[in-house]
């Protein structure tokens, strides 16, 4: 593995590989035990979107592996005035050891590491969120101690979240259900290629999805630079909500995902956040361990 741009890069191996250096670093952070693997390494993070979890994570990641990291907003760059990404890439590869990037277009990140000299990772883009999916997988497994043969079920927008859900579930064993209007379905080739790889259900109807689940997950309607379509978007996804009558349609037992930040009332009720907080919780703090895992296969 020498970046991480997307979950289609990665084998099932080195997954499993991730979760479980994953797991040994939050053992060892919880118990207080120094794991200073990258000590005098640094990362550069580059913000075109904002973020609270992608930034703090990284941030507190780096410094408890010993590092530092480097916040570099879109306005900190010259790549807001213009400057090819290519040249950028080649300028940070020589003062940084890995870089760290959360943007719009996929396209942007695979530059980097086509240009660049050092292991990217991809912080987001409108394409997928491989970090996020990592650090779901990481906590599924913690509470239902295996991924094959669960089902996971995705209510709402078929967007970089369910992109990478289907990727990482599918990859992992796992039974996949995407539950979003025709018109908001996830991307052709992730679907082309989960038809080939794995079961997979797309459908309209967010009983059918839901329908004895493992895990029942939902992210807001209207993402990060989606903002104008957001009146349009609530008409859209209304109904597809994760609410009390949803979750008795999902195993007794089921949990519940939410990448955060959630619009309480509108994607999940409050009832259902509060239910299921300290999953969701035990979720944003894994972004941190399963973020703290990449870095260190990456970068040390």
């Amino acid at each position: 593995m020498k970046h991480l741009l997307k979950l289609g890069d990665l084998s099932a191996e080195e997954i499993t590989e991730i979760l479980n250096l994953a797991d040994q670093l939050k053992y060892e952070q919880h118990k207080g035990i120094a794991h200073h693997h990258l000590a005098g390494k640094t990362l550069g993070m580059i913000f075109q979107k904002s973020s609270t979890r992608t930034r703090v994570s990284f941030e507190v990641g780096m410094y408890q592996l010993g590092g530092s990291a480097l916040f570099l907003s879109s306005r900190d760059l010259q790549l807001g005035r213009g400057e090819p990404i290519k040249d950028t890439a080649r300028v940070l590869s020589r003062y940084l050891d890995g870089i760290m990037i959360r943007t719009y277009e996929q396209s942007d990140v695979e530059a980097l590491a086509e240009y660049g000299s050092i292991p990217i990772i991809n912080g987001l883009t409108d394409y997928c969120h491989p970090c996020q999916v990592l650090a779901d997988l990481m906590t599924i497994r913690e509470y239902k101690k295996v991924l094959r043969g669960k089902k996971l079920a995705f209510i709402g927008d078929g967007n970089n979240m369910a992109n990478s859900l289907i990727v990482g579930g599918l990859k992992m064993g796992m039974e996949v259900a995407i539950a979003s209007p025709a018109q908001y379905r996830p991307d052709p080739g992730v679907v082309a290629w989960a038809e080939q790889n794995g079961k997979l259900t797309l459908t309209e109807d967010i009983k059918e999805a839901a329908k004895d689940a493992d895990v029942v997950y939902t992210d807001v309607w209207a993402s990060m630079g989606m903002e104008g379509e957001a009146e349009q978007r609530r008409a859209a996804f209304e109904g597809y909500q994760v609410n009390a009558g949803l979750m008795a349609l999902a195993k007794p037992d089921a949990m519940v995902q939410h990448c955060l930040p959630a619009h309480r009332g509108e994607e999940i009720t409050d009832e259902i956040m509060e239910q299921h907080n300290d999953e969701i919780m035990d979720e944003a703090e894994n972004r941190l361990h399963a973020q703290k895992a990449v870095m260190v296969l990456l970068m040390k």
